[in-house]
């Protein structure tokens, strides 16, 4: 098993998942963010394209319906760069960051909440302002959650079928 796949089992619990664009300090922070999402009664996936184009990072979902999103943050750099986090907003009852404990958090904005994870766990610092999503987008958001799920555990049973079918993330 090569680096690169060592680190997507750690991450996604098979390699293979990523997409390969993840810096090896952006996976060690998603997997602890998302074992404080577990510890939290959170069940949680990552890379789900949203119905505007975007890819969070992280979106957990509570046993209520409660939908956070969790943007990864590995550098300044990877913060300033990126203009789009805010289009999460609109699909998230609680917008967080999730950064190692190095990363100068006083840059983020006050109304995101804070996560500082690292490999093995995370820790909610600050809690997100809720903005409660409207019934309409819960359900959509919902349902493309519970269809990503079903197709990636489909193509983790059967590989064959998954290299010739279209991706639903």
């Amino acid at each position: 098993m090569t680096n690169e796949e060592s680190s997507e089992q750690a991450l996604f619990g098979h390699p293979g998942l990523s997409d390969g664009r993840q810096s090896e300090k952006a996976i060690a922070i998603a997997r602890g963010a998302r074992r404080q999402m577990h510890m939290l009664g959170f069940h949680s996936m990552t890379e789900l394209t949203l119905s505007n184009g975007r890819r969070a990072d992280i979106v957990a979902l509570s046993q209520t319906g409660e939908i956070w999103i969790l943007e990864i943050k590995s550098s300044v750099e990877d913060f300033r760069s990126d203009h789009k986090w805010p289009e999460y907003q609109e699909y998230a009852d609680r917008l967080f960051f999730a950064v190692d404990a190095d990363f100068p958090t006083d840059i983020l904005p006050a109304d995101t909440g804070l996560i500082i994870a690292d490999r093995f766990g995370g820790e909610v610092i600050r809690m997100a302002t809720k903005h409660t999503l409207a019934a309409a987008r819960r359900k959509a958001l919902t349902l493309r959650i519970a269809r990503a799920a079903c197709n990636r555990l489909h193509n983790l049973a059967d590989p064959d079928l998954a290299n010739d079918m279209p991706r639903i993330s």
